[in-house]
């Protein structure tokens, strides 16, 4: 159990709409973002994260974005 997913919680400072996903590797998924790499936030730029948290397992963060 050396892996954690994490949810996390984007907000559009361009539409202010919020953007959930969840991701085993928080800092490159955010980086990601934040380049345009995203197709569903790549228009909705600048990107603010307001939350996140850990899960111990996929499945979890998955019920937990959800």
């Amino acid at each position: 159990m050396d892996r954690y997913y994490y949810i996390y919680v984007l907000l559009s400072e361009k539409d202010g709409k919020k953007y959930t996903g969840y991701t085993s590797n928080l800092p490159l998924r955010i980086e990601a973002h934040q380049k345009g790499r995203v197709k569903s936030t790549k228009h909705r730029r600048p990107l603010k994260l307001i939350y996140f948290e850990g899960c111990l397992s996929q499945d979890d963060a998955i019920k937990r974005e959800k």
